[in-house]
């Protein structure tokens, strides 16, 4: 039996991947979603002071302890944030394979479209982000993340996020001033085969920033876009057409 490693994004929680969790085990994985640090608290909880300092490194340092703990190695598949986590993870030389939904870029790209830029622009206007948890409100993740839901998914879904950390919005948004290369991906480094998926709709990681992505792993990567889909790829309507790519790539892959 296949182990799938399921990542979450920013905000988000292992929650975020229950119609995944059980579409792939009715089709023979075990799936695992674990919580990234300081993700584990109450929505309405006041998060805690460290959750803005810590790093994406921090992050895949919790993953690796987790999958080197497997009895074999695991599918990676990661949405937005978890996506890039994913490729860390992959260039640690962890996984079989990498499944990539809806990426956040590693360094070396700007953020560049107009609409990824109004997406963070709350953070970005507030001094010191980059050491403070932060979480959007809910007219900004609608914009962003939430716009292809129907309005009652929206409002359960926004109810459920928490505080993201400053300094990983920031070692991903201005990477170049990151002495710390927290979101420093080599690509030589990835020999495993990799699926990115982008979404014709995204407005925080837009399909134009998640092709630079995938140009980046060339070598290894195949890339797939859903037009009508936007960044919540997981359990928007027409998620089940995503869900079912991944599979079919997975079969052709041998897994």
């Amino acid at each position: 039996m296949e182990t799938i490693l399921m990542i979450h994004g920013m905000w988000h929680g292992p929650w975020c991947f229950e119609k995944y969790i059980a579409y792939f085990q009715q089709r023979g994985y075990k799936c695992l979603a674990p919580v990234l640090r300081h993700h584990d608290v109450a929505p309405s909880a006041p998060p805690p002071p460290e959750a803005g300092t810590v790093g994406l490194q921090d992050y895949a340092d919790d993953l690796e302890k987790i999958i080197r703990g497997l009895p074999e190695p695991p599918i990676i598949l990661g949405h937005s944030m978890g996506a890039l986590l994913a490729q860390i993870l992959a260039a640690r030389g962890l996984g079989k394979a990498i499944v990539a939904l809806a990426t956040a870029q590693p360094a070396g790209q700007y953020f560049s479209p107009w609409t990824q830029i109004k997406s963070f622009s709350e953070p970005m206007t507030t001094w010191g982000f980059w050491r403070k948890p932060f979480k959007p409100s809910f007219s900004k993740a609608v914009y962003s993340m939430l716009s292809n839901m129907p309005e009652e998914e929206r409002e359960r879904h926004y109810g459920r996020l928490v505080h993201e950390s400053g300094r990983a919005f920031a070692q991903i948004a201005f990477w170049s001033f990151d002495s710390s290369r927290g979101s420093w991906v080599d690509e030589t480094k990835i020999t495993q085969p990799m699926l990115l998926i982008g979404a014709g709709q995204d407005r925080i990681t837009p399909v134009s920033s998640v092709r630079k992505v995938a140009a980046k792993y060339a070598k290894v990567a195949e890339y797939h876009e859903f037009p009508e889909m936007a960044h919540i790829v997981l359990s928007e309507p027409g998620w089940e057409g995503v869900a079912g790519y991944v599979h079919d790539w997975l079969k052709r892959k041998g897994l």
